[in-house]
């Protein structure tokens, strides 16, 4: 039992090295990820979108999360700041200066801006010349910028904000999503001219590495 579990942590390490790679050679810089509409339980979905974000930070890398989802966002309570703050919403309402919605945390490199307020017009708040005065300034001073944003399909905004962006990065529960509706999700994707790098499958069964009509995963995207 010990060495299955250890082999199946040094195999989950190893895809999680290989995401980093794969960005870290797209030399991007902000980084988008963005989930479909199936992801049900609040707690798990924020969880799920830590993974990436710690393994950044274990490389030494300094990062800032923003937490774009500001229509209902799934990260509140996750970070605890030692001052009080604002959040993104402030900032790009332009009630206050990006230096009172830095939030430090207890994890070392990381940095995040919270949601905020919410606001009753989201839109076009990320529509604005502060967001993209915002993420000008984040380029300057981190080394990774990663944006959350709301489930695709739900609202507008996850196009909005990936025309911002370096690239993207999708994130689908097994189980949930079929092949057919992330190809067609890649394809709208495509649309918006930002880099697609890929798809994070979550409650995959790495011990069969099979998951329904994929069979092997690792042969997604590949053409037939």
């Amino acid at each position: 039992m010990a060495r299955t579990k250890k082999g199946l942590v040094n195999k989950t390490e190893g895809y999680f090295n290989a995401i980093l790679t794969n960005i870290q050679l797209q030399r991007v810089q902000i980084l988008k990820w963005l989930e479909l509409p199936q992801f049900k339980q609040m707690k798990e979905r924020a969880q799920r979108r830590l993974v990436l974000l710690l393994l950044m930070l274990v490389q030494v890398i300094k990062t800032v999360l923003v937490d774009a989802d500001i229509r209902n966002s799934v990260m509140s309570g996750f970070f605890k700041p030692v001052t009080k703050i604002t959040g993104l919403t402030d900032y790009l309402a332009g009630t206050t200066d990006l230096s009172q919605g830095l939030c430090d945390t207890d994890i070392p490199n990381l940095t995040v801006i919270e949601s905020g307020k919410i606001s009753p017009n989201p839109t076009a708040l990320l529509q604005s010349k502060n967001f993209e005065n915002l993420l000008a300034t984040l380029r300057r001073y981190y080394d990774y910028v990663i944006v959350d944003c709301p489930p695709l399909g739900l609202v507008i905004d996850a196009a909005i904000i990936a025309q911002r962006c370096d690239a993207m990065v999708l994130i689908a529960e097994a189980g949930s999503v079929k092949r057919s509706s992330l190809k067609k999700v890649k394809e709208q994707l495509d649309q918006t001219g930002t880099p697609f790098l890929g798809v994070i499958l979550n409650k995959y069964d790495i011990i069969t590495e099979k998951y329904g009509e994929y069979g092997n995963y690792g042969n997604y995207g590949k053409k037939a």
